[in-house]
């Protein structure tokens, strides 16, 4: 009986550990296509915010935690600013920023956008990267008709409205998903509290 117990314990412990091994295997081998494919999601959202920039690269000064907390101290405590690019020109010159924004009061889920924006305080727009809100309703905030409220403009901050828009500064939500909208304004302008911080716009 002492026997059998012990050769049961045996291929118990050969079994996790084969299979630790196996996991730990698998998971090596998706880390860098997984990384890969976020790199490619994320890039394609700096060209679609920057389309007239020729390459980005990181914003050096840059750290997450503070920039974060001039968010926060912005009246934005539920958006945390994740990273900064520099959008250069052929020759290398800044043309101006695209800023990660993660949004932590989407209706469903958390929301990350990248936000483009000119050396002179212009927003060119925003592009999702990350989104799991209600197909319909809130993922609505993808939609061109919704971000295009948003480009073009040179705006301190932008408030959200269930009526049509009565200004500039005014984004009037999606129909049925005003949270979804108020979450991607909200983070939109914690991108815009923290641009000024480091010296942006006029």
């Amino acid at each position: 009986m002492k026997n059998k117990i012990v050769h049961d314990a045996c291929i118990l412990t050969a079994i996790t550990v084969v299979a630790g091994f196996l996991l730990g295997l698998v998971h090596e081998i998706t880390l860098e296509p997984i990384a890969a494919a976020k790199r490619a999601i994320e890039q394609a959202a700096y060209k679609e915010v920057f389309s007239e920039a020729d390459s980005f690269e990181a914003y050096e000064p840059f750290d997450s935690e503070a920039a974060t907390q001039i968010a926060i101290d912005a009246g934005y405590e539920n958006d945390i600013v994740d990273a900064a690019q520099v959008a250069l020109d052929a020759s290398g010159n800044p043309m101006g920023y695209v800023l990660t924004v993660t949004s932590t009061e989407g209706s469903q889920a958390n929301i990350t956008l990248s936000m483009g924006i000119t050396t002179d305080g212009v927003l060119n727009g925003y592009a999702t990267t990350s989104i799991s809100e209600t197909p319909g309703l809130g993922d609505k905030v993808k939609s061109p008709e919704f971000k295009s409220q948003f480009a073009g403009k040179d705006i301190e901050a932008y408030t959200v409205t269930k009526t049509p828009a009565a200004s500039d500064s005014e984004i009037e939500a999606v129909s049925g998903a005003t949270i979804s909208s108020r979450a991607v304004t909200n983070a939109v302008n914690a991108g815009l509290a923290y641009f000024r911080s480091i010296g942006g716009g006029n």
